[in-house]
């Protein structure tokens, strides 16, 4: 029996991907372990592995494709003595199911530092490619099919609203997990989108398309007479157009990262509380420790020194001790329960192509300075080149975004969830300050730390800023 191959799902949350190329053509043998593609996420481009040998008896979609759905058919692999004919022609007939395929980057990683094992083996759990079909919709009570929305029926003997719930009852709304979790991340309540999946199943399309402030139905009425809430709808593509003559712009297609930005972020403005602390910070000391450290690196025979200290290495190390200070701020929020974190994993804020990545330092804590410059550094490159394994820019505890080198003051970042802080970082620049009495020049850097006020107070906030300013401005309290 022919062997399905399959659009891999990358990440928990990934729903599409490009089908960048193909390294295997049809009527080449594949042997396990084999590259037979390279897939594109919103974040990186991974290549997907053969976990059975055969040949490749048809590639469905070919190489350049973009949007391909996970679970979607892609290619359909010979097994070893069957017909290549016969099993391109049953291609999508119903061939065996493919394996659970594993995904690398397709450059050379560096090895996993020293305490990284429990959380890279449970990130790399997410990245392995499950072929699941997707859940069919729940059956009605007494095992009727479910309706289409506005058509009666009857349940256990009761008239219903067309989606299982009797009439004048909450509703019961058929969704996937997938859109009951965008909708809750975006605010929007479910019994407003119209759904368009069979039987009327609201699937992730409605979600988005309601985000943008189609598909919804009238708001349903609650206690007192008032409409449910629902966050106010955008503009529409077409409302944005009118605006403006059709000669006077450029149409720029969104791609996968700048869409995904562009949810989570929304996501985030609207379901977690901010606030925001400002302190600045004397980094007088900072400077001159930086800058000697630097002098005294070790060079190789190429005269080049064994590591370079930045302002932002320094930022990355004092925030990570700091939370380690201030335990009851190293926290996730979730509705069950806080998850309090052991290790400090700093994501840290990398410019590229049409948006942005949060690569990890993981148990930021334990690591020298030096340490964290040269893995920052190798993580932004392969970040720039979407080269980075997800789990090496999924989870994390909280971020720093550092936008000093371009002049900025100081500025307010919006939370990645799952964090429940974030660290925005303005230039040092020498302003002028008063000192015992008398007005004198002094280098000072403003920092904001974003907190989600459902796990972090404002008190609470203040210990872990304030904790952050007395390392930053005694560098050599985070080398004790």
């Amino acid at each position: 029996m022919p062997i399905n191959i399959l659009m891999p799902a990358l990440s928990p949350t990934m729903e599409k991907g490009n089908l960048a190329k193909w390294l295997k053509k049809e009527g080449e043998p594949v042997k396990t372990g084999d590259v037979i593609a390279e897939i594109e996420t919103d974040k990186a481009t991974m290549e997907y592995e053969a976990v059975d040998d055969g040949v490749m008896a048809k590639i469905v979609v070919p190489e350049g494709t973009n949007d391909v759905p996970v679970n979607q058919l892609i290619a359909v692999l010979a097994q070893e003595g069957e017909d290549v004919k016969a099993a391109a022609a049953a291609a999508g007939k119903g061939g065996a199911p493919a394996k659970a395929p594993t995904a690398v980057p397709p450059s050379p990683q560096p090895s996993p530092q020293p305490g990284e094992g429990v959380a890279q083996q449970a990130a790399a759990s997410a990245t392995t490619l499950q072929a699941k079909a997707p859940p069919p919709p729940s059956p009605l009570p007494g095992g009727s099919a479910p309706k289409a929305p506005g058509e009666g029926a009857k349940a256990n003997g009761h008239v219903t609203n067309g989606h299982g719930a009797p009439a004048g009852a909450t509703n019961k709304i058929f969704s996937s997990p997938l859109a009951r979790r965008l909708a809750k991340d975006a605010g929007i309540d479910l019994t407003r989108i119209e759904g368009s999946g069979p039987h009327g199943r609201v699937i992730a399309r409605d979600v988005e398309k309601a985000k943008a402030g189609g598909g919804l139905r009238a708001p349903a009425a609650v206690p007192g007479g008032a409409p449910a809430p629902l966050i106010a709808p955008s503009m529409s593509d077409q409302q944005i157009r009118a605006l403006f003559d059709d000669s006077s712009y450029d149409v720029v297609p969104h791609d996968g990262m700048r869409r995904t930005i562009a949810q989570r972020l929304t996501a985030s403005v609207q379901t977690i509380p901010h606030f925001f602390l400002t302190i600045d910070c004397d980094i007088g000391k900072l400077l001159a420790a930086r800058e000697e450290i630097n002098a005294s690196a070790a060079k190789d025979n190429d005269g080049k020194p064994a590591y370079k200290l930045s302002v932002n290495d320094f930022v990355i190390k004092a925030m990570a001790l700091a939370l380690q200070r201030v335990p009851d701020a190293n926290v996730s929020w979730t509705d069950s329960g806080m998850l309090r974190h052991k290790h400090s994993d700093i994501g840290v804020a990398v410019a590229m192509p049409n948006g942005l990545i949060t690569p990890i330092i993981r148990n930021a804590e334990t690591k020298s300075l030096s340490a964290i410059s040269n893995e920052m550094r190798d993580l932004a490159v392969r970040a720039r080149d979407r080269k980075l394994r997800p789990q090496e820019y999924q989870g994390g505890t909280t971020a720093v975004s550092n936008l000093g080198m371009y002049g900025i003051k100081d500025f307010t970042a919006v939370i990645n969830p799952p964090h429940a802080t974030i660290l925005a970082v303005g230039t040092g620049e020498e302003r002028a300050v008063v000192r015992d009495g008398k007005i004198v020049a002094a280098q000072i850097m403003s920092v904001t730390l974003g907190c989600d006020h459902r796990a972090v107070d404002g008190a609470l906030g203040a210990v872990l800023i304030s904790a952050f300013k007395a390392l930053i401005e005694n560098p050599v309290m985070m080398l004790v």
